[in-house]
């Protein structure tokens, strides 16, 4: 969903670009100087104003932009807009030795890198970097995955889960009873597996990935 700040901020990096103010790019567009000031964005009432799709198709025309290049401008202002922290990483085989888990599964002990992510409420995600081709298609050789050991995991979810002996696998959860766990393989050269639940040391969800 595109915001009342990011739009209007876009409007502002538009203008900056072609070396003019927004009412320099206002009075290029053929539109009242005043039409972009800061003043004209909130209402006497309180209530945020919004660019015309006119106004925003004459600065188009008048700087030559295209709506290609206006849209990025909008995705630029998002991006910097959404507060981030850094949050845990490692690698996906190192993450079956011994010393990275306490017995929470939760990231523990030294040698995880860290990584920038958006901040969100959920304090103790973690990711992991993805090795090899055994998650293919889905998940490909070069690609993290954050983890949410607080997430609530339901059938059909993804998930990263670790056994007892120290082996670490990305399935699907295909069911879950009081005795075993059900998961699905994400890449079909590969089996499903059904481990027993005194087996596995933590299951927690993907929430994340890039791809």
């Amino acid at each position: 969903m595109l915001s009342h700040d990011q739009i209007w901020g876009a409007i502002d990096a538009l203008a900056d670009r072609y070396q003019m103010t927004p009412s320099g790019l206002a009075k290029r567009a053929g539109l009242d100087a005043t039409t972009f000031n800061r003043s004209k964005r909130v209402g006497a009432d309180g209530r945020e104003r919004w660019p015309s799709t006119e106004s925003l198709a004459k600065i188009l025309a008048a700087t030559g932009a295209n709506l290609d290049e206006f849209i990025s401008l909008v995705a630029s202002i998002g991006r910097q807009a959404v507060r981030q922290r850094t949050i845990p990483l490692i690698g996906f085989a190192q993450a079956g030795t011994g010393g990275f888990f306490d017995d929470n599964g939760l990231p523990s002990g030294n040698g995880w890198d860290e990584v920038a992510f958006p901040d969100i409420s959920d304090e103790r995600v973690y990711a992991l970097g993805i090795n090899g081709e055994s998650m293919m298609p889905l998940y490909r050789d070069g690609d993290t995955i954050v983890v949410s050991p607080a997430a609530l995991v339901r059938r059909g979810d993804r998930v990263v889960v670790r056994t007892i002996d120290g082996e670490v696998m990305a399935k699907e959860l295909k069911r879950k009873t009081l005795k075993t766990v059900e998961l699905a393989s994400l890449n079909p050269e590969h089996p499903d597996r059904v481990l027993q639940l005194s087996e596995v040391s933590f299951i927690a969800r993907v929430i994340w990935a890039s791809q």
